[in-house]
């Protein structure tokens, strides 16, 4: 920011230059100079905005305001690019004596929540904005936020005062390394980080969980207008059309209406509709299409639906949506059928130019491994795709990229930083086919598929499939323990 030209401009020409910059931020950008309010003396200070892109992470724009009559300074970090598809949480357990583990970087975007469960502790996304700190800056930031109205408390409600004190050295414990805790950073945006230093190993003591924002976590984000859309109206109409539909076929399983269709059109020997009735519920890529709503800009969309079977698989159901309003396309796979009674694990022995153009199909639930790079990805890890072989390593690459953030940057120290270089050059080396290896995908619902190179699956020596039983804890973390199906067996039969 020093070799910057800094030149004053008022607020709507700030705003107009950063959204102008778009996708251009690499080029060398000005530093805008904005005159502001001083909170603490009233009179009027300077703010610096410096938009720029840090690497393999993300637009950001730095602000720091200074007041030359009192000396308040303060600085802040705000996510300039767009939310990411989905919302993300870091669950690090942080050992008592590991300074290590406190010197972590922690980038905090403004919609996220920080926890320490131990303590009951939660730290709200206005109380501390868009920041690039350490664990232990964040919890002593915390700390000396509470403090500095304790002499008031005390005058005005002695007890609480008391109480915060208590509070106060247990936290401060933590933040010194004195007592073990676990520290969660939840942000629906996407667009917090948790320093990974084994990184692209696994971290044992670091949890990387993705998941779908609901209705409220969007409209916390500003891209839900009307709560009510999600909700209400789609119960008003669902609730119409059901009252539309005769009693009697409410009661009908699924699938009869469709063959009571069918046998109406046969007994009156009309072919036309007796291939309308019979296609219409059993055409194997009938697309069907329903309403929903973009997970970008939450603008109603139209979503389309088709049920195939995979040969060698199973029944799946291929979904996609494109939002006219913004633009934005998703598509998804999910497993038709029922739960497999056990999970599968896929070896494929990739040797040749051919192998890299195999179809892969990833599920939710599965994990990756590559044992020749020590590169393991936990079940849940990228989620659900469809892809090639070739297609899945690339993935993993621009996810580790994206995930692990400044690890990647200036701040790296060199041990890391050649750490990182051969892990790509290896990387590189797979997807040239320098030397064969071996990618193996757990999947323990056994939705997830490699397509064999040969007409028989059985005729393809590079490609095995090991079934095996689930333990008790895979089935409680997939929820299957406490399952019951008695009543919708019951109403089936």
């Amino acid at each position: 920011m020093a070799g910057a030209k800094e030149q004053i401009m008022d607020v709507r020409s700030v705003v107009e230059a950063v959204t102008a910059a778009g996708d251009d931020v690499e080029i060398d950008t000005p530093l805008y100079v904005v005159e502001s309010l001083c909170m603490r003396c009233g009179d009027n200070g300077t703010t610096r905005f410096l938009l720029t892109l840090i690497p393999h992470f993300r637009k950001i724009l730095l602000s720091a305001f200074d007041c030359p009559h009192c000396g308040e300074r303060n600085n802040e970090v705000e996510f300039a690019g767009e939310i990411q598809p989905r919302g993300c949480c870091y669950n690090l357990h942080v050992p008592s004596g590991d300074q290590k583990m406190l010197d972590r970087t922690v980038v905090k975007s403004e919609s996220a929540t920080i926890k320490i469960p131990e303590l009951d502790f939660e730290i709200p996304p206005e109380a501390q904005r868009g920041s690039l700190s350490t664990i232990e800056g964040i919890l002593v930031r915390a700390a000396d936020g509470l403090e500095a109205l304790q002499d008031e408390r005390k005058k005005v409600d002695p007890q609480m005062a008391e109480a915060i004190d208590r509070f106060l050295i247990k936290l401060r414990a933590c933040a010194s390394g004195d007592s073990s805790f676990t520290f969660i950073l939840d942000d629906p945006a996407g667009n917090s980080f948790i320093e990974n230093p084994l990184a692209p190993s696994l971290d044992p003591s670091l949890k990387i969980t993705f998941y779908e924002r609901t209705p409220e976590q969007q409209a916390t984000l500003g891209y839900l207008a009307d709560p009510s859309q999600v909700g209400g109206q789609r119960d008003e109409v669902s609730t119409e059309e059901i009252n539309n539909v005769p009693h009697h076929l409410l009661k009908e399983p699924h699938g009869s209406v469709g063959a009571r269709a069918g046998r109406q059109a046969i007994a009156q020997g009309n072919s036309a509709e007796i291939a309308e009735a019979l296609f219409r519920y059993s055409a194997p890529e009938e697309v069907m299409m329903f309403p929903s709503t973009c997970g970008a800009c939450a603008a109603r969309c139209d979503c389309r639906m088709f049920v195939t079977n995979i040969p060698y698989f199973q029944e799946v159901i291929v979904m996609a949506s494109s939002c006219d309003a913004c633009g934005y396309r998703n598509s998804e796979l999910k497993p038709g059928g029922p739960i497999s009674d056990k999970g599968k694990k896929i070896t494929l022995h990739v040797e040749n130019i051919k192998d890299l153009s195999r179809d892969v199909i990833k599920s939710d639930s599965a994990g990756v491994e590559i044992p020749e790079l020590e590169l393991e990805l936990a079940s849940g890890t990228l989620g659900g795709m469809v892809t090639t072989v070739e297609g899945l390593i690339t993935k993993i690459s621009e996810s580790l990229e994206r995930v692990h953030g400044f690890t990647f940057g200036d701040s790296l120290d060199e041990d890391r930083k050649s750490k990182w270089l051969d892990f790509r050059a290896r990387l590189d080396k797979f997807l040239s086919l320098g030397q064969p290896w071996t990618l193996i995908i757990d999947d323990a619902l056994s939705n997830s598929f490699v397509a064999p190179a040969t007409d028989d699956i059985k005729d393809d020596k590079q490609l095995t499939f090991e079934e095996y039983v689930r333990s008790w804890e895979q089935n409680e973390e997939l929820g299957l323990n406490d399952m019951d199906t008695t009543s919708a067996d019951a109403a089936y039969s």
